[in-house]
């Protein structure tokens, strides 16, 4: 099914982890020539060893416009771009400081839009945006996430009508098992997943490569665009 992706050349910002990492894993298994972006430090450096001979990465801050602007500057262009880079707080509206609501917003929705103005995309290329849930059921505990999430889809409708004939799309993740969740001890961890694959139609959480499925398939079919992909186990219905 991903023939089509042999030898293309795509770039992962955030496939040092969780998602981008699984992403990126999947895109080098259908012979893609992979690039991994995210901020420099040991676990770029693992990425890229996880995921194998001839992929490259490259340090990339997406809150850094000037960064942005010089790294895609330079080279070709590119034929898919995924970004699954983002840092955001989760609180009440009334609890959350603004100081982390304004970083989140300008990591999760502001750093996709940032590489938008400037990204090269090669014709028959797509760029592909990760989203999330909380987009469209909401949370009364997880108010901002919410809005970033159905902003960033907002944008990637918008933006697949201002940069065709490349594609844009969106993937919309429900929980997902990643290290993001780590920083809770093993029992609440698990006891967390427990609960939600109890009410979810398929009985289980998801796993990173759940989400890295639906990225290549939005790559490789090539009348998809202007779509939001739910990645959710029947979360959006349940």
């Amino acid at each position: 099914m991903f023939d089509g992706l042999k030898g293309r050349r795509v770039l992962v910002v955030g496939g040092s982890s969780g998602l981008g990492l699984a992403t990126a894993q999947a895109f080098a298994a259908a012979g893609s020539q992979v690039t991994i972006a995210a901020r420099a430090g040991e676990r770029l450096d693992k990425a890229r060893e996880q995921v194998g001979a001839g992929v490259t990465s490259r340090p990339l801050d997406i809150t850094d416009e000037g960064a942005i602007e010089r790294f895609f500057a330079e080279g070709e262009a590119w034929n898919h771009v995924v970004i699954s880079a983002a840092s955001t707080r989760t609180g009440p509206v009334r609890g959350l400081a603004l100081a982390d609501a304004y970083a989140s917003m300008n990591s999760k929705f502001w750093g996709p839009y940032r590489i938008a103005r400037v990204v090269r995309i090669a014709e028959g290329g797509s760029l592909t945006l990760v989203s999330g849930l909380l987009g469209r059921r909401p949370s009364a505990s997880s108010v901002l996430q919410g809005a970033i999430n159905a902003a960033v889809e907002a944008l990637g409708r918008g933006l697949a009508l201002e940069l065709a004939p490349v594609r844009v799309n969106t993937v919309s993740p429900g929980l997902i098992r990643t290290p993001l969740h780590d920083r809770l001890p093993e029992d609440k961890r698990q006891a967390m997943y427990d609960q939600v694959a109890a009410r979810l139609p398929v009985k289980r959480v998801g796993e990173a490569q759940d989400v890295a499925n639906a990225v290549l398939f939005l790559a490789a079919t090539h009348f998809a665009t202007g779509s939001t992909v739910f990645v959710d186990g029947g979360g959006a219905i349940a």
